[in-house]
């Protein structure tokens, strides 16, 4: 997970924002999935 990616999630939990942390949570599944698929 890049290290930008946990700062915002971080800050999402302090800041309990539910909105941004769904939305980090489906753009983190939509990444490590597509990144799974593109390696052999």
């Amino acid at each position: 997970m890049p290290a930008w990616f946990k700062k915002q999630l971080r800050s999402a939990y302090l800041n309990k924002d539910r909105y941004q942390i769904k939305l980090l949570n489906q753009c983190w599944f939509f990444y490590k999935n597509r990144y799974e698929r593109a390696e052999p």
